[in-house]
């Protein structure tokens, strides 16, 4: 970690979570800049990091970020031509990127927004947004969003232990959660879980 050298050694032999891969990246990749408290999979696809641009609680699910169009090579060929299209993609504050979204080239992903699974950004997402589909369009508001989690997650059998758990993932308390989670989904199943 301290060189950034052999980054695929990296990545397989430590396996690191997405918050030291961030980490990992924001000290040794090529990217215009990374914020602090980001997370970052490493199945995360960036074909032009130094047009990324990534603030600060940015959190990657396994997605692609694409600052280039890949056509070009086989425009100018074609049509005799010397064409180029590359654009920066700028990530503001406190967003998730859902898995298999893609971002492609001159995008700003707004504060506070939300990028749904499966998305392929086109445009410029405007802060609060969640957006989703192909090509993706605003489907919702992050406030309503928050809004409406609240209030499910109150009435969860479990909501004891969230209120005392700090940030979004406790390892000791995990185990015990997971045991009410499971009793909580199947409880109406009569079958035993296979092994």
């Amino acid at each position: 970690m301290r060189s950034g050298k052999f980054s695929n050694l990296y990545k397989k032999t430590c396996q690191p979570r997405g918050d030291e891969y961030a980490e990992f990246l924001r000290l040794h990749g090529t990217f215009y800049s990374i914020g602090k408290n980001c997370s970052i999979l490493t199945s995360t696809i960036f074909t032009d990091p130094s047009y990324v641009r990534i603030g600060n609680n940015v959190h990657f699910s396994s997605c692609t970020i694409i600052g280039h169009d890949g056509s070009i090579a086989m425009l100018n060929q074609a049509y005799n031509t010397n064409l180029d299209s590359v654009g920066k993609i700028d990530i503001l504050d406190n967003v998730f990127i859902g898995y298999n979204a893609i971002i492609l080239p001159n995008v700003t992903i707004g504060p506070n927004s939300i990028v749904g699974a499966g998305a392929v950004v086109t445009k410029d997402v405007k802060e609060g947004e969640i957006v989703g589909g192909v090509p993706a369009r605003c489907i919702g508001y992050v406030e309503n969003l928050v809004s409406k989690l609240q209030s499910e997650t109150e009435r969860l059998p479990w909501y004891h232990l969230i209120q005392k758990r700090e940030g979004s993932y406790d390892a000791e308390m995990e185990p015990l959660l997971n045991e009410l989670r499971l009793a909580y989904f199947y409880k109406d199943s009569e079958s035993e879980p296979i092994n």
